[in-house]
């Protein structure tokens, strides 16, 4: 048998795959993916536009809003050329190195998205408990050390996983499961043992997500505890709703993660079709209804949008 080593051979080749058992409707499939990717891209550039040309927005909560727009936009991008050259195109190949690119921006983008969630829920949490010290807890400093943090936290953890999987060899099938290069569908297909890599890779969740999940649901706690006790329905009603885009958010990151990750361990009898519908639409929906979500629910935010698109139609 023959085996690839990637420091002695050639890099080897991998083949994406679109939808298993559906290859002749995925032109189809493409447009509402198509149409899913233009509303992420187009609604995060605007979130982010807005936030830095508006005077008004340049607050803590804002900030971090565009931390989750960037992070969405370049979640998408990630993606996008993968999946629609394999929709469109057929353009299944890519190496090893593409492959580890693409998961490593990939996965970073994911933990990344999961830290600002926890840093916006820091942000309620200071902003409802402690209202007096809000601006001199969330300087313009201390929110530039939490974007910094976030960022070598996770680039620590994907070098490490992307330093691993550079000393696997290869052998035999080379097909991924999905139409881009995800990090458990690429150990899989290593012909030498993996375990260290399967270990790297549940710490990465762990020291990440793993983390992360818990310290918002606790600081939710404190908020819930802390508006309680706040003696007026109407204040109490106020507070939760300044709330509501930001849970709308969680639920959107943490629901299609976790359900992704129960129906890969143990949705075995599941069609692979399943599998491969549920990983692009965890990848998408986030993306997708973060702008909308704060567009509907914030007022600032929709003020803005409404009359910056008002601008350019008198332009036009």
């Amino acid at each position: 048998m023959l085996i690839l080593n990637n420091t002695n051979a050639q890099p080897p080749t991998f083949f994406l795959t679109g939808i298993p058992g559906l290859s002749t409707a995925q032109v189809w499939i493409s447009i509402p993916f198509c149409l899913l990717y233009v509303v992420a891209l187009s609604g995060n550039s605007m979130i982010l536009f807005v936030v830095l040309r508006e005077q008004s927005l340049h607050e803590p909560m804002y900030y971090f809003l565009s931390m989750l727009s960037a992070t969405d936009l370049s979640l998408s991008l990630c993606t996008l050329s993968t999946t629609l050259g394999v929709f469109w195109f057929e353009a299944r190949e890519i190496n090893l190195n593409g492959c580890i690119a693409q998961m490593f921006f990939l996965h970073g983008f994911t933990f990344t998205e999961s830290g600002v969630l926890l840093a916006m829920a820091f942000d309620r949490f200071v902003a409802i408990c402690d209202p007096l010290r809000y601006t001199t807890i969330l300087t313009n400093a201390r929110i530039a050390q939490i974007g910094v943090g976030m960022l070598i936290r996770n680039v620590a953890v994907m070098l490490l996983v992307v330093l691993f999987v550079k000393k696997l060899s290869f052998c035999g099938s080379t097909v991924l499961s999905h139409s881009y290069c995800y990090h458990v569908d690429l150990i899989q297909l290593s012909c030498t043992d993996n375990r260290i890599n399967n270990i790297l890779g549940l710490f990465a969740v762990f020291i990440t997500t793993g983390f992360d999940c818990p310290c918002i649901l606790l600081s939710y706690i404190l908020i819930i505890r802390s508006v309680l006790s706040i003696a007026s329905s109407e204040e109490q009603q106020k507070a939760f709703n300044t709330c509501i885009s930001h849970i709308s958010a969680v639920a959107i990151f943490y629901i299609p993660f976790i359900s992704l990750s129960l129906v890969r361990r143990y949705g075995h009898s599941a069609p692979a079709f399943v599998h491969t519908i549920m990983a692009n639409v965890f990848l998408l929906i986030p993306p997708v209804l973060n702008p909308i979500i704060y567009s509907v629910k914030n007022k600032q935010i929709r003020k803005v949008v409404i009359k910056v698109l008002n601008k350019k139609k008198l332009q036009i």
